[in-house]
This record gives C-alpha cells, sequence and structure tokens, in this order.
C-alpha cells in the first residue's frame, strides 16, 4: 500500500497505528489528497489525542469517521486545542454524555478559532435570536453544525422566515430550539420548496407558521417521498381536509407504511370507525394507547396485524421486483 500510495517510510509508525483502529487503503488516499501534512504527526502524538477523545465519550469505531471527515485532528494538541474546545462545550451547558456525539457529527468544529469564530456564534445565537441561555446546550446537541455556520448565514435564514410568512421572534425563538438545522438549510432548495408545497394544499401563511412553530422538522423532509403521500393519504384514505394538519402537524412525523396506513386498516376492518373522517389522533399516540383507547383489543392482536400486512406489503414489492426482471430478461 505505501509503495502503491508513495508515502514515505518515516510515516510507517501513524499508518500502522490508524490501520489498528480501522483506517483502509482509500481512506488513507483520502487524506494523502486533502491533508497530507497530517501524515507527519507522530503515532505517539496521534494516539494520545484519540485517547483523549475516547476518553470524554467519542466511540472508538466512531475515530475512522472523524479522521477521514477532519484529518487535520491528528495534529490539534490536547492542550492548545482539543482541551479548550471540550471546556467550551461543557461551559454552555452540555454534559459529558453527550460531547462524543457533538465531536462525531461535526469533527470539524476543532478548527474554529474560540474567539473568533465559536465565542460570536454563541452571542448570535443569545442576542440576536433570542435563545435562551439555559437551551444552548440543546440547541448545540440537536444541531451540532450550527456552531460552524457564519452569523451572516443565520441571520439570513431567520430573516427569510420573517419576509416570506410573517413569522414573529417568538415563532422563531421556538423554532430554532426544536430544530437548530433549520439555520443552515438552502433557502432555495430547501426552505422555500417546502413552504410552496404547503401553500399548493391550502395552507395560508398563518397556518404555516403555525405548523412551522410546532414541527419545524418538517423543513427537513422530502417533499416528494414524504409531505405529498402523507398528504395525499389524508385526503384520499383519511378523507380529512388540510385544516386537519394545522391541528395535528405531528402527523407529517409519523410512517405512512409503519402507522398510518396499518393503524387505518386495523380500525377500518374492525369497523371501529363508523363516522368520517377518520380520528387524526388515533395515529399520533403510542401503541398501546392505540390498542385500548381506539381499537379495544390487545397490543398483541394489532402487532399480529400489522406483521401480517407489512408481510404481503413486501411480498407485492418483491413479486413486482420479480415481474420487471423477469421482463428485462
Amino acid at each position: 500500500m505505501a509503495k502503491r500510495l508513495g508515502f514515505e517510510a518515516k510515516w510507517k509508525p501513524l499508518i500502522q497505528y490508524l490501520s489498528s483502529l480501522g483506517l483502509n487503503e482509500c481512506h488513507f488516499a483520502r487524506i494523502y489528497n486533502r491533508h497530507k501534512p497530517t501524515l507527519q504527526t507522530k503515532a505517539a502524538s496521534a494516539q494520545e489525542r484519540m485517547d483523549f477523545l475516547r476518553g470524554v465519550g467519542v466511540k472508538t469505531e466512531d475515530l475512522v469517521k472523524i479522521i477521514v471527515k477532519q484529518p487535520q485532528i491528528l495534529g490539534y494538541t490536547i492542550e492548545n486545542n482539543i482541551k479548550p474546545h471540550i471546556d467550551f462545550l461543557r461551559g454552555l451547558g452540555v454534559p459529558d454524555s453527550r460531547l462524543g456525539q457533538i465531536i462525531t457529527a461535526n469533527p470539524s468544529f476543532f478548527s474554529y478559532s474560540l474567539e473568533l469564530s465559536l465565542k460570536p456564534r454563541v452571542r448570535f445565537l443569545i442576542e440576536e435570536v433570542g435563545i435562551k441561555r439555559t437551551d444552548l446546550a440543546k440547541v448545540v446537541i440537536l444541531g451540532p453544525q450550527t456552531l460552524r455556520q457564519p452569523a451572516e448565514a443565520m441571520k439570513s435564514r431567520l430573516e427569510f422566515f420573517s419576509k416570506e410568512l410573517g413569522a414573529s421572534k417568538g415563532n422563531l425563538v421556538k423554532m430554532v430550539t426544536k430544530h437548530p438545522q433549520l439555520l443552515h438549510y438552502s433557502i432555495k432548495d430547501g426552505i422555500q420548496l417546502r413552504i410552496n408545497f404547503l401553500r399548493s394544499i391550502g395552507m395560508n401563511d398563518a397556518d404555516i407558521v403555525k405548523i412551522l412553530t410546532r414541527l419545524p422538522q418538517i423543513l427537513s423532509l422530502s417533499v416528494e417521498k414524504n409531505l405529498r403521500p402523507k398528504y395525499s393519504y389524508l385526503v384520499k384514505e383519511l378523507e380529512n381536509g388540510v385544516e386537519s394538519l394545522s391541528v395535528h402537524p405531528l402527523y407529517f412525523s409519523i410512517s405512512l407504511k409503519r402507522r398510518i396506513w396499518p393503524r387505518h386498516r386495523f380500525l377500518t376492518s374492525m369497523k371501529k370507525v363508523a363516522n368520517k373522517p377518520f380520528p387524526v389522533k388515533a395515529l399520533l399516540v403510542n401503541d398501546e394507547c392505540f390498542c385500548g383507547r381506539w381499537a379495544h383489543t390487545t397490543l398483541q392482536d394489532y402487532q399480529a396485524f400489522r406483521q401480517l400486512l407489512l408481510g404481503e406489503l413486501a411480498g407485492e414489492v418483491s413479486e413486482k421486483q420479480g415481474h420487471v426482471i423477469k421482463y428485462r430478461t
């Protein structure tokens, strides 16, 4: 491998150590092409830094992902870089049990200056967005990438919601606290696309603000693979109108295949729902509550029905795929 990739002999101890963590030839090629100086790091120093990360909660199997994403991390010193950044997260209220998760999701975090980048962004979240200090840890845990988002970029998203929908600062605070990822979504290809869909099904801007305030995660869902199929089922099969989504926005967050469809079929087959439209509330509770309050049957009976239903669906899909293969051959 060393000869094929043109590695120098002095890099061998580091290569051997990284190989012991699980890095392979493809990983080394990526590191070589993206940040060659990293390979000059002493093996003992690299091991000390990786051991430190494991000590704050990074899983051994995640070290490979971190190193490939951010190979410079091998050269960051503990005292001057890694530890101060960890202390910064702790200062925001992030518990030690979540440190590994944040580092794994956003290893480039260590490349940002505390004074010039990270602290100003936290001040922006508090002073401009309105996030409570007690909610900072929650925001960082839910959206680690928020710490690498420039203040101007975050500001442009917030201004878009205000100008496009008339969202108030109170609405925006709730949206960001629940789903900070929206601060780095593309406006044109992400946020606007989903707003246009909600408008196309008959929602006015006030309704859209209401539903996004309660469930901003809608902004992360695919229009064609998630939102549109669920809306179509709501109208055609459950015989509900768009107004039910303002009351029950969580409908968009549950699985069509594994919850909406099986529960609808189960109650219909048992003739438990005499009146229409179908009660959306029956889809939002957990299985135990659904069986006790709506189906008046045992959890085991419902689970057996759902398993059979999903099995039949899988069989139909497999059969269709078989026909396609047969046709092609």
